[in-house]
């Protein structure tokens, strides 16, 4: 099953179920699919459509921080209520550890010594992660290895 049919799907589960918060997320996350594929002119793939679905998940996460600091509790819940459906359509995200191991077998394939071969470190790991680790976490991990 495509990733848009699970949506599909699912959006029919969600009205079924009155679930309004899954619902709203899920038409969002629809409408965001048919604009990408209106501005390719060609329908999204799978592996398109998670690369959407990360930059919605990290906008929602910022949003969360920028509500935090200003003190508005209910749209935090809101916006975690969101962020958790998003998150149940991305591929299982790495831990901390299963990143470190990844990062370190790179660091010695490129030979990278120092912070300065932080570039050549972050594009060879970035493919082998793709989809299921934060871009941050990975430079943050780097960034400490090489140091």
């Amino acid at each position: 099953m495509s990733l848009k049919e699970r949506l599909k799907a699912d959006m029919k589960e969600a009205m079924k179920a009155k679930d309004k918060v899954k619902l709203s997320t899920i038409r969002m996350i629809n409408s965001l699919i048919k604009n990408a594929e209106i501005e390719k002119r060609g329908e999204l793939t799978d592996e398109e459509i998670i690369q959407l679905l990360m930059k919605y998940a990290k906008q929602r996460k910022e949003s969360i921080e920028m509500y935090e600091k200003g003190g508005r509790q209910d749209l935090v819940e809101k916006e975690k209520a969101e962020l958790a459906v998003v998150e149940s359509y991305l591929p299982k995200q790495m831990s901390e550890e299963e990143i470190r191991e990844v990062v370190k077998q790179t660091i010695e394939e490129v030979g990278a010594s120092s912070v300065k071969d932080m570039g050549k470190v972050m594009k060879a790991v970035m493919p082998k992660v793709k989809g299921r680790a934060d871009g941050s976490v990975v430079n943050r991990i780097v960034k400490e290895l090489l140091t």
